[in-house]
This record gives C-alpha cells, sequence and structure tokens, in this order.
C-alpha cells in the first residue's frame, strides 16, 4: 500500500475558558452514525490544506468559529482496512452556536477531566494530553 492510499483528514481539539467559571471547557462532538465521542474532525477536499480543513470540519460539526493555535500531533490509524492519517491543532472557539445535523447529533462542553471520561477512543485522549500542555496547564 502507498501512501497515496491513505486518507487524509483534519480536526481541533477546541476549547475555551468556561462562560461562568473561566475554566477551560473542551467541545466533544457525538457522532450517531458511530455512538462516540470525538474531537472535531473530517476528510480534506480535494487540494484543501490541512489547517484550512480542520477550520471549516470545526465549524461545520459545532457551529463555532475558532482561532487555531498550536500545532498537535497526528493520528494514524486504519478505517475499513485503509490507512487514515489525522492532523490536529489546539483551537480556541470564538463565536457561533451549535444546530444538530445528520453528521452529529450533539455535542459537549467538558472539564477536562470529564471529557478524558468522556472520549470514546484512547487516542483522543492523548490528543487531550497534548492540548493541555501545549497550553502549559499539565
Amino acid at each position: 500500500m502507498t501512501d497515496d492510499d491513505t486518507v487524509r483528514a483534519a480536526g481541533c481539539v477546541l476549547w475555551r475558558p468556561s462562560p461562568d467559571a473561566g475554566e477551560l471547557e473542551i467541545c466533544l462532538v457525538h457522532r450517531p452514525k458511530y455512538d462516540d465521542w470525538s474531537h472535531p474532525k473530517g476528510k480534506l477536499k480535494h487540494a484543501e490544506e490541512p489547517l484550512a480543513a480542520a477550520l471549516r470540519e470545526v465549524e461545520e460539526e459545532t457551529g463555532f468559529r475558532c482561532v487555531p493555535g498550536a500545532r498537535l500531533p497526528s493520528t494514524r490509524y486504519s478505517v475499513d482496512g485503509h490507512p487514515k492519517q489525522v492532523s490536529y491543532w489546539a483551537a480556541e472557539a470564538t463565536d457561533g452556536g451549535f444546530t444538530p445535523n445528520s453528521e452529529v447529533d450533539r455535542i459537549a462542553w467538558l472539564a477536562p477531566d470529564a471529557a478524558r471520561t468522556r472520549l470514546t477512543q484512547p487516542r483522543d485522549r492523548d490528543l487531550l494530553d497534548a492540548l493541555l500542555s501545549a497550553l502549559h496547564l499539565a
């Protein structure tokens, strides 16, 4: 299998200061197709740059615009026998609002410990740790 067979995607670990306490909150998305909780992400469109795709996917899935920050580790895994690579960035939510859709039916803004518990995949917990480190909170 060549590198050209790799499905390319991008996403963000989306965060904001809590509107109430000012503490950090992480946005997770629930995808009914997979019944999982994860960080917002999606496939790159033809000739799309990964960061542009990450920002687009965040807005499409969460309804929030964001400001990208530190580059986080990429993840690699297999989906239906095909390699997938997802590039990630830390991103601070600025404005917007969630509207449920067929791809994402719910979002949750959670404290880091609660987000860690809710995340379905261990690789997404690693990304949460990378965000906390990038924000100098770990």
